[in-house]
């Protein structure tokens, strides 16, 4: 059954913070929620940072939890968050986004029809803003609503019904959300208010270091939420076909050597085979519409150290 929607006349917040070596940004991050969001429990969690993270939060007076986890893995840092948040509502952010004075009105108005609520991101670049959009497709019979995995919340009903994000994934964890969300029948609310800005550009287009785990992501979460049948093997050979001709015309114009083409596509055939043995693993060992066997519930040894001032 779907999660219900919250009674929105007095929402409890919460915001996890997932960090790794990101201490100037992160700064302006809780000084935007400082001024926009002042009520809410704030969670950073830090992964093994080396640029002095852990001594900036410890010495601000606005943050409620401070995690410390020895993991680099996204998800395990979003779940160590999400297992010590105590709102009704539980926004995750990313550390380099800060938010906009219509953020926590529109999380609340999208939680009152949905289990779920995301928004755009503004990417100031030399060109100019760069603004996302709401993103869906239909697989079977179900819609799916992606989000960006830096600009959501929950009802924390929902975050327990599907167990968090799954830590086997090093990406792709929020698009693996949405399948799993769409699974359960709930909806994923869009709010354009709900709007996070970033000048901090990044790095465009796939590394061939991250050939294998893209491949090996998109196959996973799909083998594990529908297992094997025609449309995901399709949606499968589709991206690994449009990456194949991208990587052709970069040889063809001489930006790319032949060689790195060819270990590329094998990086990819290797990446989609392993997507496919840990998927049906997946899949069978959790058999609900959890699909999420590498849960929040899996473990509970992911903090290295907390810092509690509630």
């Amino acid at each position: 059954m779907p999660s219900l929607s919250l009674d929105t006349s007095n929402v409890d917040l919460s915001i996890v913070i997932p960090t790794l070596n990101g201490r100037e940004q992160l700064i302006d991050t809780l000084d935007a929620i400082a001024e926009h969001a002042p009520a809410a429990e704030v969670i950073v969690v830090n992964g093994p940072s080396a640029d002095g993270t852990s001594g900036m939060v410890q010495n601000r007076t606005d943050v409620d939890v401070l995690i410390e986890v020895s993991e680099r893995t996204l998800n395990v840092a979003r779940n160590a968050g999400i297992i010590e948040a105590t709102g009704e509502a539980i926004a995750v952010l990313q550390y380099d986004l800060t938010i906009e004075s219509t953020w926590v009105d529109a999380i609340i108005s999208g939680l009152s029809r949905a289990a779920v609520v995301t928004g755009p991101v503004h990417q100031m670049l030399a060109a100019g803003m760069t603004t996302t959009a709401c993103e869906q497709t239909n697989i079977g019979s179900k819609t799916v609503t992606y989000f960006n995995g830096g600009n959501v919340a929950f009802t924390a009903s929902t975050l327990e019904n599907i167990d968090g994000f799954d830590e086997y994934l090093k990406t792709g964890g929020a698009r693996d959300a949405a399948h799993r969300l769409a699974a359960a029948s709930e909806r994923v609310a869009w709010e354009p208010e709900m709007c996070v800005q970033t000048e901090y550009e990044t790095d465009g287009g796939i590394k061939q270091r991250d050939t294998d785990w893209k491949y090996r992501s998109l196959t996973y979460r799909l083998v594990k939420n529908y297992g094997i049948r025609p449309t995901v093997a399709r949606r499968i050979l589709t991206h690994i076909g449009a990456d194949a001709v991208d990587a052709a015309r970069d040889v063809l114009a001489d930006n790319r050597a032949l060689s790195t083409y060819l270990s590329v596509e094998r990086d990819a055939a290797t990446g989609a085979i392993a997507g496919v043995v840990t998927g049906l693993q997946a899949r069978f060992a959790d058999r609900s519409t959890t699909r999420n066997p590498h849960g929040c519930s899996a473990r509970a040894d992911r903090a290295v150290s907390r810092h509690d001032w509630r």
